[in-house]
């Protein structure tokens, strides 16, 4: 089926993707720093709309890929455009707002847009495999065949409109967010026809971004440790992904599997129990440990040669700004070129007036779409003098515009924990001393309820129970002390009962704790910083650790303290097993220190 569309006209559907509907209600302009220039992508009024189908052989199943075709008016064999391939976030479908808002700002700025929905969602078959490259990514080159013109849809459609790089080969760029996000990865990895991707607020780890410890990295945000299971975030996905075939009623056979595992892949499923039954007995740890991360840009980011822009969101308990960055820097490393903007907006909302809204179209007003235009016309339309922007930005919401600079931020200030509660500058000022909690069997500290914005509830603030948790304040800030990057703390933990199980073969029995900091008001009260928490599960109590703290931009102002604390439980997150008391000792020569990335003008 094929419409005929007006942009002036057509409205966005109101439905939003699960996983992607954090960046829907932004709209006015904002001052730009650092802006891309000489954007060639100009809009045009009209494109049509055409319903195709595809049969694709995925993981050993055969099935159908429900699309829709957005070509703009004029794309002809003789008149090509460059493509955009695009797909929903997890639990949506092409005609979500967000998704199908994608196949219309760029059908209406004269490229050609292919969205669809991904295996397992909206009216595609197949099982839902989490972006698996060999299975997802696989599915998404069959529609890359069809902009090539190399195959036809299931009802005779060809496209011979798409400009090519040579024979077979279009030219063609994704984006999208979250699951939306990954499969973009996914694909180059797999097909090397890909020439552009931006990927929004997705992960690089599964197994962290599920199961985060935020010690003991092998590899950027990786651990061989398990973590502390974000039970909120992860149920409420597996349930939305097994109810598929009631949330999208049909009756595919291609998308079902057993009684035990009605709509996902099976290792999918045998992911969940484990993490859901709170032990982690080593052989099927490591198992989870593999799997997750196979499905994971971690593990294959290495094929991946397409210009990267990447886009993550600060507000974001889901998938935070170590996991983007964990991505960046891996893809620099090989050569591979990229570029990365730290928005506001994320899974956990943080909505900011002018930031990129697809359902509103504001690509040209906002700093993130401007930079999207400038990066597809770069990549897409080969303009050799459009400017891409600087390689890393981050927006910040006490000054106008984005900041900007060469690289992630390094740490570059240190503060010591003394025995007295307090954050001192200097070893010298530390007081010899030690200080005790100990966890309950529920949790005692909340940081969010992951679900509560998605799902329109109240979140209570941030608290910690007294005796369950300790705490180190700085002075009153004399200025204004700006981070922009993730913070580390090295600390050491005494914990005799923990040393004494915590060999025991199943990593449940390890010590579990929460790093965060705080922002204490001089009027004493305290802001968490977009919510966010560092789950902990000690590798070793007898020995030091270092804790990645998550990536923050934040304004610590004059005559407001730091407090870094230590606690035993959140209420997002399953903890310790058993009662744990924990011991922290402090003295000039052996106390912890926190790390922080301060930036110098904001």
């Amino acid at each position: 089926m094929e419409v005929f569309v007006s942009r002036a006209v057509r409205r966005s559907r109101s439905r939003k993707s699960f996983a992607y509907v954090a960046g829907a209600a932004l709209a006015a302009p904002l001052a730009l720093t650092g802006a891309a220039h000489a954007v060639t992508t100009a809009a045009v009024s009209e494109y049509t709309v055409t319903a195709l189908q595809f049969t694709v052989t995925a993981g050993g199943r055969s099935c159908t890929v429900d699309a829709d075709l957005y070509r703009p008016a004029g794309a002809d064999a003789a008149h090509p455009a460059p493509a955009v391939l695009a797909t929903n976030g997890f639990g949506g479908s092409k005609s979500d707002g967000s998704t199908d808002a994608i196949g219309k700002a760029f059908a209406s700025r004269g490229y050609v847009g292919l969205v669809y929905s991904g295996l397992g969602f909206g009216r595609s078959g197949c099982l839902i495999t989490l972006d698996d490259p060999a299975i997802d990514g696989r599915a998404a080159t069959g529609l890359i065949d069809f902009l090539a013109g190399t195959r036809a849809a299931d009802d005779g459609t060809k496209a011979d409109f798409v400009t090519k790089d040579g024979k077979g080969d279009p030219r063609v760029g994704m984006i999208g967010g979250s699951y939306g996000g990954a499969i973009q990865m996914a694909t180059a990895a797999v097909d090397r026809r890909v020439d552009a991707l931006v990927p929004l607020i997705t992960w690089n780890d599964l197994s962290y971004a599920l199961d985060p410890n935020n010690t003991a990295t092998s590899k950027g945000v990786s651990s061989h440790t398990p973590g502390a299971f974000k039970w909120q975030w992860t149920n409420g996905f597996y349930l939305m992904g097994e109810g598929q075939p009631i949330l999208a009623p049909g009756l595919d056979p291609s998308r079902f599997g057993d009684l035990t595992c009605l709509h996902f892949a099976p290792r999918a499923c045998d992911t969940i129990r484990l993490l859901n039954s709170g032990r982690y007995p080593a052989d099927r740890a490591g198992a989870m440990l593999d799997y997750a991360r196979s499905v994971s840009p971690v593990s294959y980011l290495g094929k991946v040669k397409a210009p990267t822009l990447l886009v993550q969101g600060q507000t974001d308990s889901l998938f935070n700004l170590n996991e983007a960055t964990a991505t960046y820097r891996t893809l620099k490393s090989q050569g591979t070129t990229t570029k990365m903007i730290w928005q506001s907006w994320g899974h956990s909302g943080g909505q900011a007036p002018g930031e990129l809204d697809l359902n509103e179209g504001n690509l040209e007003t906002s700093y993130v779409g401007q930079r999207v235009l400038a990066w597809f016309d770069r990549y897409l339309r080969h303009s050799g003098s459009t400017d891409t922007g600087p390689e890393f930005a981050y927006y910040r919401d006490w000054k106008s515009g984005y900041g900007t600079a060469a690289a992630v931020p390094a740490l570059s200030q240190k503060v010591y924990l003394s025995g007295d509660g307090k954050l001192v500058d200097n070893r010298s000022k530390v007081t010899r001393g030690s200080r005790q909690y100990a966890n309950w069997l529920v949790p005692t500290s909340h940081s969010e309820s992951s679900l509560a914005g998605i799902i329109g509830l109240p979140d209570p603030e941030p608290y910690d129970t007294h005796g369950t948790y300790l705490g180190w304040t700085s002075a009153p800030l004399t200025s204004a002390v700006d981070v922009v990057g993730a913070p580390r703390a090295t600390l050491k933990v005494v914990s005799p009962k923990t040393e004494r199980v915590q060999n025991s073969g199943d990593a449940a029995d390890k010590l579990v704790l929460f790093a965060k900091v705080y922002d204490v008001a001089p009027d004493g009260s305290r802001t968490l910083v977009n919510r966010l928490v560092s789950p902990v599960r000690v590798p070793d109590v007898t020995r030091k650790f270092t804790v990645q703290l998550p990536g923050i931009v934040h304004r610590y102002r004059a005559g407001h303290r730091l407090e870094f604390v230590i606690a035993s439980s959140d209420s997002a997150y399953f903890g310790n097993r058993g009662i744990k008391p924990v011991t922290v000792v402090s003295a000039p020569d052996d106390t912890g220190v926190l790390e922080l990335p301060v930036v110098a003008g904001g």
